[in-house]
């Protein structure tokens, strides 16, 4: 099995029925899948990719003295001494920075502020443009989701990006790249690295790769799109492993509610709904706590007490 590619252009043309089809697929079957031809200039692509490998070279330094790096050599260490080692389960194997509108930036290399402005407004565009083919197939209003994740228009969605890299791991049967998760937010897009994989998603109790690419991007549901659907499309576990060769390239943008966004089940008439109504901001307070822990119950956490 592969994650299913979707050919974006197709959703203007005669095929769009079916490029729908292969949407809902992808939501409800893996909570992944691959766009190309997506509309964002490839010359952009090149630039992100440029830039982001340059700035990592300038924070290469700083990631050989991280807290991994040093656990991983303490363990080697000891295992030289011949002592037991366990392979580290708290922490991963990668280097990370965020990107969104009230943070600082780096301002080196030059470029890269005009840059990641530049591609972040191009895919909120696409996030917005995916938003809508999943209200459609959904059969809700189109903007929907858009709508609550903005509280009905008043509050920005909240638009982040992390910039990670996964340097070569000589040990990766001691550490992770990325712990297995599901993402707490809305859509997540991922521009990841074209040569060197990783990437997994859990299908069907089995892990399975999301293949590398040429200047994809690679969308999977969080956990609101899971709640607002009811259930209909699921956020999937997914992870990096470490690689020994390569040092692979990872920027995921997320489209995720106002802190201030009410989130409910979209049911219809007569249907029950199979999560709770809650702010997201109070979901992110569990979540930032249980991020790697089994979701049912950050669900459950939320859950307003009934009344008496």
């Amino acid at each position: 099995m592969v994650v299913p590619v979707i050919d974006f252009s197709k959703l203007d043309g005669a095929e769009r029925a079916e490029t729908m089809a292969q949407i809902a697929d992808g939501c409800e079957n893996w909570g992944f899948f691959q766009l190309v031809n997506h509309g964002i200039p490839l010359e952009l692509l090149d630039r992100v990719k440029k830039v982001c490998s340059e700035s990592y070279r300038l924070r290469e330094a700083a990631f050989r003295s991280s807290e991994p790096v040093q656990t991983l050599e303490r363990l080697v260490e000891a295992e030289r001494r011949g002592e037991a080692v366990a392979p580290v389960d708290d922490m991963d194997w990668e280097d990370i920075f965020y990107l969104h509108d009230d943070n600082q930036w780096p301002s080196d290399p030059p470029a890269f502020k005009e840059t990641m402005r530049e591609y972040r407004a191009e895919l909120k565009k696409l996030a917005e443009r995916v938003m809508e083919a999943m209200d459609e197939n959904l059969g809700l209003d189109k903007g929907r989701m858009k709508a609550a994740f903005t509280g009905d228009g008043l509050h920005a969605p909240f638009f982040g990006t992390k910039v990670s890299h996964y340097p070569p791991c000589p040990r990766p049967d001691l550490i992770t790249g990325l712990r297995a998760h599901t993402d707490a937010g809305g859509v997540i897009l991922l521009f990841q690295d074209d040569k060197v994989g990783g990437l997994e998603v859990l299908k069907d109790g089995q892990w399975l790769d999301v293949q590398p690419l040429p200047d994809a991007i690679v969308v999977n549901t969080g956990d609101q799109v899971e709640v607002l659907s009811n259930g209909r499309y699921r956020s999937a576990w997914h992870r990096v492993l470490p690689m020994r060769n390569g040092n692979r390239r990872s920027i995921a943008s997320f489209y995720n509610p106002a802190f201030e966004a009410a989130i409910s089940p979209a049911v219809g008439e007569g249907g029950a709904a199979a999560y709770p109504d809650y702010v997201f901001g109070d979901y992110m307070d569990v979540y930032n706590k249980q991020k790697f822990d089994a979701k049912e119950p950050r669900f459950e956490a939320v859950k307003a007490p009934k009344s008496a």
